[in-house]
Parts: C-alpha cells; structure tokens; sequence
C-alpha cells in the first residue's frame, strides 16, 4: 500500500521540522560538493604540476592529494569520484522537506507539477550548458550532468509522492540488483555476458545503439542511458536519509548514529560487492553507488552533528553560500571557469614556495 506525503507532513513531530523550513547541515553538504567540483578540478592539476618530478617524502604526500581531485581512471574510488554523486544524494535529501511542505500547503498534485517543471527546466538548462543548439544535430549533447541530476531529482520526487518508505527501499534494490543483473547477464554483441571494460559492457553498448545526439566520450556517454538507472538509487538513498532527519520521534544524536554506523555498512558491502562488480564511476556501478553512498551518509552524520546538533556553523558559511547558489554556480563556472582563481590562490611567489618545499 501507499501513504500520502500530506499524511507524513502532518504529524506534529514531522510538522515541527518542516516548520523549521531547512536543515543547515543539508545546505552546508551540497554546497561541500558543488565547491569542490567547481574548484577541485583546477587544485588538483595545480597539485599534480606542483609535484610533477619531486621525489621527496613531501611530494609524495602533495602527488597522492593532486591524485585524489582527479577521477579514477576507471575502476576505483577517489576523492573527487564522491562529488557528484554526494550532490545527486543530497537532491534526494532535500526532496523530503522541499516536496513535504509543499504537498502540505498546496496538495499532492501541485507537488507532482512543480517536480515535472523543475526536472524540464534543470534538464533544458543542462542542453544549453554543452553548447545547446550552437551545433548542428547530431552534435548536440542530451545528457549531461545537469540532465542526470533532474532525471534523479525526476523519478526520485515521483518515487517518494507515490510510494512508502517500504516501498522506497524496494525500488532502490529494484534499481540496484537489476542495473547488476543485465550487465553481468545481459550478452553484449561479439564480447558476451559480464564485462566491465571501459571498450567493451552492456552501457556503452547501449549509448552507441540508442543514446541520440552528441557522446561525450565518441561512442558512449558517462551520463549514459542504462547508467542513470543506478543513479536514480543514489538519489533515493538521500531520499531515505531525508526521512529520517525529518522524522521528530528520533533523537537528533540517534540520527547521527545511524548515518554514520549505515554509511559505514554500505562502504563495506560496497566494496564486497565490488570483488564481483567493480566499483566504476563513470558507468555508476551498483557498487559505486554503496560505496559513494556511504561516504555521503558519514559526512551528512559529521556535518548533521557539528551544524544542526553542537551548533559549530561558522566554518560552513561558505559552503553554505555555494549550495544556496549551485546551479547558477555551476553554469557561471562553464562560462567564466575558475581555474584562474585556483592559479591566484596558488600561483606566482606561493607556487615557488610550495614547489621549493616539496623538492
């Protein structure tokens, strides 16, 4: 069976949350992640050039941080391999309050209307981010980061107006154990059943045969078709957690608990599951998405205790103006770029010093 989002909304405890209007923490986390795909891109090349050469014990340790603001080749998990999906699960995170309250106010069907109008505009802004129609079709790229964040934010919303909690956790396994199931059992014409291979799996297969437009990587797309499926579990993971923190009945420090102990959990199995089907960011593995997941569920628990439960709020302000702008942000840095700020912070006489140390 299925329970309204008006009826959750309007218990007394979830209603004094929504009252609250916002969890700082959530705010702080997305503006974490936008900052650092924004600026981590351009540190991690300044880093990388920094200690290009150095043999030192010092430029080792400035190698291995340059490392981590770089994506793993393929399989693996970096760092900066974090980043979007930690935006995508705070999208999920912020669909419970934003579309609780909404439902509350105005009804469930003004909540479906405002998720099928922001998922156009989110995904429209998307089209326009990769050149929009400067180019002539075929060469106008549909996917992107900004279209899989609003076909996430899309199913997602839908997902959790419809369904329950019981059935949220279905729906996520659903997409999980399926997205695993047709790449480990599905046969890929001339290469066979499981391949994982960056030239050679089910995904890529799938952009070459049926993804229209523009790939960004020729013959296949890292926002690809059948990869957005796990995608969608990621944001409804955050979705998950978002119930928990908005639900009153459960102590601010026993959330933290349980964000910090499950995202240990999903790390672990993760990388367990990961022995079977590697953990691979751009074609978003189901076991990335355990892994990625986990690692979001810890720092919503650190930043979660630190802002909203001990009141330390100071150091995130910001990471706070970054996710109360970043969209806009993330469309101004594909107009102006920020590796001009990244040089400033860390170029001229500081660049020579830094290199100097590392020798």
């Amino acid at each position: 069976g299925t329970i309204s989002v008006s009826d959750r909304a309007r218990s007394p405890a979830a209603a004094s949350d929504v009252a609250a209007s916002r969890v700082t923490s959530v705010d702080a986390l997305r503006g974490f992640a936008m900052f650092w795909i924004i600026i981590g891109d351009a540190f991690g090349w300044v880093l990388h050039e920094l200690a290009a050469g150095k043999q030192s014990f010092l430029g080792a340790a400035v190698r291995f941080v340059g490392g981590q603001f770089m994506h793993a080749p393929w399989e693996g998990f970096r760092f900066y391999d974090l980043l979007f999906p930690l935006f995508v699960f705070v999208v999920g995170v912020s669909i419970v309050f934003s579309l609780s309250r909404l439902t509350e106010q105005e009804g469930k069907w003004a909540a479906h209307r405002r998720v099928l109008r922001r998922s156009l505009l989110l995904f429209v802004l998307g089209v326009i981010y990769y050149g929009g129609t400067s180019n002539f079709w075929p060469e106008i790229r549909l996917s992107g980061v900004l279209q899989r964040i609003a076909l996430c934010y899309l199913f997602a919303s839908l997902l959790f107006l419809n369904l329950n909690v019981r059935g949220l956790v279905v729906a996520v396994v659903t997409l999980l154990v399926g997205y695993w199931a047709l790449m480990t059992f599905v046969p890929v014409p001339e290469v066979g059943a499981g391949s994982f291979s960056k030239d050679a799996n089910l995904a890529r297969w799938i952009d070459f045969h049926y993804l229209p437009g523009k790939l960004a990587h020729g013959d296949w797309d890292s926002e690809g078709l059948l990869s957005t499926l796990p995608a969608v579990g990621t944001c409804l993971l955050g979705v998950l957690a978002g119930l928990l923190l908005k639900d009153g009945r459960v102590e601010p420090l026993q959330k933290t608990r349980w964000f910090i102990g499950s995202g240990i959990l999903l790390i672990v199995a993760g990388y367990l599951w990961g022995l079977q089907f590697p953990v691979i960011k751009p074609i978003w593995t189901s076991s990335f998405v355990l892994v990625a997941g986990g690692y979001s569920l810890l720092l919503l628990g650190i930043c979660y205790l630190l802002i909203d439960i001990w009141g330390y709020r100071a150091w995130s302000t910001l990471f706070l103006w970054f996710g109360a702008n970043a969209i806009a942000l993330y469309m101004i840095n594909n107009v102006v770029g920020f590796q001009t700020l990244a040089s400033r912070l860390v170029g001229g006489d500081i660049y020579h010093f830094l290199n100097a140390q590392v020798t």
